[in-house]
């Protein structure tokens, strides 16, 4: 976006100049305006909601392979349970603007900061949905397992993680959903997701239609990262869809 201009000895509010052959809509700043969206997919807004899905993948991605494996200790060594917990709870209630700024200092304000914070609070979700998950596994099909002789390992992969899936994607859902919120305040660190355009329109006035289409991105990403997990789940698991009929 230009910068506004400034106008010496004029009364009344500053309208920011957003450049020659501006629609009405776009001067007079209106509720929504479809030409700006246009005209701005290409360089402001689809960099942003890419940006954002990468943020979230790489975090969402990163936090699952950290929590599969505490928890799977955990479910093998119950003595590491309260601890990991106890970890994860307290990198979760740290308030997310303050986790992001004191990254910066050890870190530096650039993508890992926003990996490493985004990524910490995945872990409690994560952990104990896959920790709860392989615990509800029925004893009597464990005890089914160990007669026809499979091995330990073999029961995680071939009975235990297949049980468990819901309550894995149920913890991956809620995960994705909660980074996708999370990642909208990496501007504050680092020059990248759909907080950028949100943060720039709020410092305009604010303006409302770059607002809205960054908010609405926001959104709709959720939504369609939720939907396609439950589509995800439904396949891997048949089985589960069955039994509920």
């Amino acid at each position: 976006m230009a910068a506004p201009i400034v106008q010496l000895g004029v009364t009344g509010p500053v309208i920011p100049n957003y450049g020659a052959g501006s629609s009405s809509c776009v001067v007079h700043n209106h509720f929504f305006c479809a030409d700006w969206v246009g005209h701005n997919w290409g360089p402001v807004l689809w960099p942003a909601l890419r940006g954002h899905v990468v943020l979230t993948l790489v975090a969402v991605a990163i936090g699952f392979v950290i929590s599969m494996t505490l928890a799977l200790a955990a479910h093998r060594y119950r003595l590491l349970e309260q601890p990991t917990i106890l970890v994860t709870t307290f990198l979760y209630t740290i308030p997310s603007l303050a986790l992001f700024e004191l990254l910066v200092a050890p870190v530096g304000a650039n993508v890992y900061s926003a990996e490493i914070a985004l990524v910490s609070y995945t872990l409690l979700i994560l952990f104990r949905n896959i920790l709860a998950g392989l615990r509800e596994v029925p004893a009597e099909v464990m005890d089914a397992a160990d007669g026809m002789g499979m091995t330990r390992t073999q029961s995680l992969l071939r009975v235990e993680l297949p049980l468990a899936l819901p309550a894995i994607v149920a913890g991956i859902r809620i995960a994705v959903v909660t980074t996708i919120a999370l990642a909208t305040i990496v501007y504050t660190i680092y020059d990248a997701g759909l907080g950028v355009p949100i943060h720039t329109a709020l410092g305009e006035g604010p303006f409302k239609t770059e607002l809205i289409a960054a908010g609405g991105l926001t959104v709709l990403l959720a939504l369609v990262a939720d939907g396609t997990l439950v589509l995800v789940q439904r396949l891997l698991t048949p089985w589960a869809q069955v039994q509920r009929s």
